[in-house]
């Protein structure tokens, strides 16, 4: 009499354990590059909000002969569609609508960086950033 010997098909307990590890090294390698990622994209849209914002800026000082004083800064534009701030700017068409800081979600602007302000404006100066955003090394940083 043959006997027959099935033969299991599967992995073994070890295999397995292999395996996770092998995913959990490589899950710590990859997450940190995509808060990275985002970070980065963070700071490319505040580096070009600034740029797009303090040429605006530029164009409404040569065409009115001075810069928008922090008070036209922070009106609320007319249409009330178009956000909470930058009123001189939005409504005689320089910006679409009043910008977002995407860090913390502000749109006011103040004289100092702030947590609770978007963006930051020297009266008289044509000097504009972003809270939390430091345009020397184009990093976002953790204080305003």
């Amino acid at each position: 009499m043959q006997y027959s010997r099935k033969s299991r098909a599967g992995f073994t307990l070890v295999e397995i354990l292999i395996v996770v590890v092998i995913l959990g090294i490589l899950a710590a390698i990859v997450v940190p590059q995509f808060t990275n990622a985002a970070n980065d994209a963070r700071a490319g849209n505040l580096q070009t909000q600034i740029s797009t914002i303090s040429n605006q800026i530029e164009l409404f000082r040569a065409r009115t002969g001075a810069y928008p004083t922090l008070a036209q800064l922070n009106a609320a534009p007319t249409d009330g569609t178009l956000g909470t701030s930058f009123g001189a700017l939005v409504d005689n068409d320089y910006l679409k609508a009043s910008p977002t800081n995407p860090v913390n979600g502000e749109q006011d602007c103040a004289v100092a960086a702030a947590a609770d302000v978007g963006w930051t404006w020297v009266v008289g100066t044509g000097v504009f950033g972003a809270s939390y955003f430091d345009e020397s090394t184009g990093t976002i940083t953790t204080t305003p």
